[in-house]
């Protein structure tokens, strides 16, 4: 027998009773065992200690994920890093920095497009009363079409839920699946999944204005909220089934039709609901206990102009009406602060996930906010970056970690901006194919989905949607191309070696 010592880590981890811990495996094993891993639990693993944040930072890691990324590609030389180089592709390939995407026209209807959203691999259109799911395959550059007839006036509203929250709920398989949800002028909602209607919600009796941007309740007693041309506001059980009675309650007390509700975010039982007038009402939906409740009203509130926005996110709600962005307390059911003011009315509004900013769009340019130096007194409220250069109102907002995209029916131009700093980053044309310079076109609808955006123009040719995909771009654009001469672009004062390290 062999009585050569073995090392340390390998004589301790053959030991039943030595002491072992998780350093004694060593530094180059670690890193081998977490090449197995995906982004996500790099990123856990990366939080848990120092010498886990060193073993999920390896050069040998990012390197494998930038290839099975981006297989065509190869790490530029002057990158400081393989994971400095993966994060910086990234995160240009969010924000749309290359002049090569692949790009293709959908062909829809000759209809306004009102609603436009992606679901995984799918774009939904709602066009008039019809609902169109369009399977895109980009290997082919070619889309598989299934139309949906069952509303009888227009659709109003269009959300994706988890299918998970719905009595269609079947099995593990089907987690990551979700159910579509509509409403109509035709007073009902539609849930549909797999191509069909599974379920027609009736209980309006006028035309459904919108659907709540979230579910409410705990798991197992998910509620639908939504709201009518008469100001009524409609709670409906997503865990029911057959001949069940799918509403749960008809909450009274606006005068106006409902314009938007939301979530709170520190609560899922409350709902908030805001009218044309600027009216607003927050509603505990866990103590309806009867078809028609009125009582459940915890907190109402004010403002002035029309509402064009809302969002919940914690205990503060973000309402944007008339010219400005007010910040209430659902706890006090206080105005704590204005985070926005435009020199004129808004058109648009939205939050940026995971950062202290929001964007708000008005005429001819839109703006970003830093809500941590709202103020309460509207006159002291400044934006940190003024995107301008739009033709008309800015009526379309996306924004994301990464990016803030702007258009309007007056612009051909869909204009995409830097998420932290309000940089152009690239400006695209509604249409795939350029239009005749007399021709009268604008943006319609759009939707964003990371590297994918699909957007819908009124003008020449309605009836096509412009894909594009920058997953796998290679010709970065020209400063000249991204506009970073823009009088609202200055290069910053500090180093990057100041900046906090990038989440991973």
């Amino acid at each position: 027998m062999d009585d050569t010592p073995l090392p340390r880590t390998a004589a301790a981890l053959a030991t039943p009773s030595g002491s072992r811990t998780v350093p004694d495996v060593g530094y180059d094993a670690l890193t081998h065992c977490a090449a197995f891993l995906g982004m996500r639990d790099l990123a856990r693993m990366a939080m848990t200690c120092k010498l886990f944040r060193q073993v999920a930072y390896s050069d040998s890691i990012w390197r494998r994920l930038f290839r099975e990324s981006w297989p065509q590609n190869f790490i530029p030389l002057e990158a400081s890093g393989a994971r400095a180089a993966y994060l910086a592709r990234n995160a240009a390939i969010q924000q749309f920095r290359f002049d090569d995407p692949l790009k293709f026209n959908i062909p829809a209807y000759a209809l306004p497009h009102s609603h436009l959203l992606f679901d995984k691999d799918d774009v939904i259109l709602a066009q008039g009363s019809t609902l169109q799911i369009l399977k895109v395959d980009t290997s082919s550059s070619e889309t598989a079409r299934a139309t949906l007839r069952a509303h009888n006036a227009r659709i109003t509203c269009v959300r994706l839920f988890p299918l998970s929250d719905t009595f269609l709920f079947r099995n593990e398989a089907q987690k990551n699946e979700n159910v579509l949800v509509t409403s109509s002028s035709d007073h009902t909602i539609r849930l549909w999944w797999k191509g069909r209607s599974q379920r027609c919600f009736k209980g309006h009796n006028v035309p459904v204005t919108t659907l709540a941007d979230g579910l409410l309740g705990k798991s197992g007693t998910k509620l639908l909220a939504s709201g009518g041309e008469d100001g009524s506001v409609r709670l409906w059980s997503f865990s029911s089934s057959g001949k069940r009675q799918p509403l749960v309650a008809t909450l009274h007390g606006h005068e106006r039709p409902i314009s938007f509700l939301t979530v709170a975010g520190h609560s899922p039982s409350l709902l908030v609901s805001i009218t044309k007038d600027a009216k607003i009402r927050v509603w505990d939906a866990m103590t309806t206990t009867s078809a028609s409740r009125s009582s459940s009203c915890v907190g109402t509130a004010s403002l002035s102009g029309q509402p064009v926005g809302m969002k919940c996110h914690e205990a503060l709600c973000y309402i944007a009406a008339g010219s400005s962005v007010t910040a209430i307390d659902l706890r006090t059911m206080r105005k704590v602060s204005t985070s926005a003011i435009h020199p004129t009315k808004l058109h648009s509004f939205a939050i940026l996930p995971s950062k202290p900013l929001i964007c708000t769009g008005g005429d001819e340019k839109a703006m970003l906010w830093d809500v941590r130096m709202s103020s309460a007194a509207e006159a002291e409220a400044e934006p940190v970056a003024t995107l301008d250069g739009h033709v008309g109102r800015v009526a379309a907002i996306h924004a994301d970690r990464y990016k803030v995209v702007t258009g309007g029916p007056d612009d051909l131009f869909v204009k995409v901006w830097e998420a932290d700093t309000g940089a152009p980053t690239n400006s695209l044309e509604c249409c795939c194919s350029s239009p005749p310079a007399e021709a009268a076109v604008g943006l319609s609808a759009m939707a964003v989905d990371g590297a994918r955006i699909v957007t819908g123009g009124y003008g020449e040719e309605p009836q096509l949607l412009c894909f594009r995909d920058y997953s796998n771009s290679s010709v970065p654009m020209t400063d000249r191309e991204q506009g970073s001469s823009s009088k609202f672009w200055e290069e910053p004062s500090s180093s990057s070696d100041d900046r906090p390290p990038d989440p991973l």
